[in-house]
């Protein structure tokens, strides 16, 4: 019987990689979407060495058919998803003047949008099974927004909502909607080192149906 599958959608250094290790130790397998697979070699080798199962895949987390393909692929090939984790962000440094109309879409297709799609893409199988875990990553520019980061603030504040509709719309149906607010500089060796940060991550999908959390504040 194969494990259970955990879904990384925005793969990498730094939470990626952490949450990539959590949820292996947790028995996941692991498909890794990121943009482009062939940067993170020496991150994917470090989880070949532990012994994690996992392939990666390439995605664009702004485009709704290239995630559902993706998404579609990993089940083929590694079986239903346990967890969704959506990770990806457009970190477009810019106050809100510099930017222009179509930048702030584009990155909102990768900050907001692409989380729904990837939930969409997850939520069928969810459903006929009863219950499965979906968590995206949250910000503290959602409650306290920069407007040196005018749109990663909207983009945190748009994931945080989803959160929370989603989860009302889907209580009672045994799927976990959750989101990690983290309120600071993810940096290793600090309070905010990622290993420390994908805890909560845990804490979230390890909750009972009835116990169900939305946000955890990482502050």
């Amino acid at each position: 019987m194969k494990k259970a599958l955990c879904i990384i959608v925005g793969f990498g250094p730094g939470n990626g990689l952490a949450l990539a290790k959590a949820f292996g130790q947790e028995g996941f397998q692991l498909a890794l979407l990121s943009r482009n697979p062939s940067k993170h070699a020496a991150l994917t080798a470090m989880l070949a060495k532990e012994n994690f199962t996992f392939k990666s895949f390439a995605v664009d987390a702004g485009d709704e058919d290239s995630l559902a393909l993706a998404i579609a692929q990993a089940e083929r090939e590694l079986g239903e998803t346990g967890v969704l984790i959506y990770n990806a962000i457009a970190p477009t440094f810019l106050k809100p003047t510099q930017l222009t109309a179509d930048q702030l879409v584009a990155d909102f297709r990768v900050n907001v949008a692409g989380a729904l799609a990837a939930t969409l893409a997850v939520l069928p199988g969810m459903k006929a099974r009863g219950h499965g875990t979906i968590l995206f990553t949250g910000g503290g520019w959602a409650l306290q927004p920069w407007d040196g980061a005018a749109s990663p603030s909207i983009g945190k504040a748009g994931i945080r909502s989803l959160a929370y509709t989603l989860a009302q719309e889907l209580g009672g149906s045994g799927i976990h909607v959750g989101t990690v607010l983290i309120a600071g500089q993810v940096a290793a060796g600090t309070h905010f080192d990622p290993d420390k940060i994908a805890e909560a991550y845990l804490k979230l999908h390890r909750q009972p149906p009835g116990q169900f959390e939305t946000e955890i504040i990482y502050q």
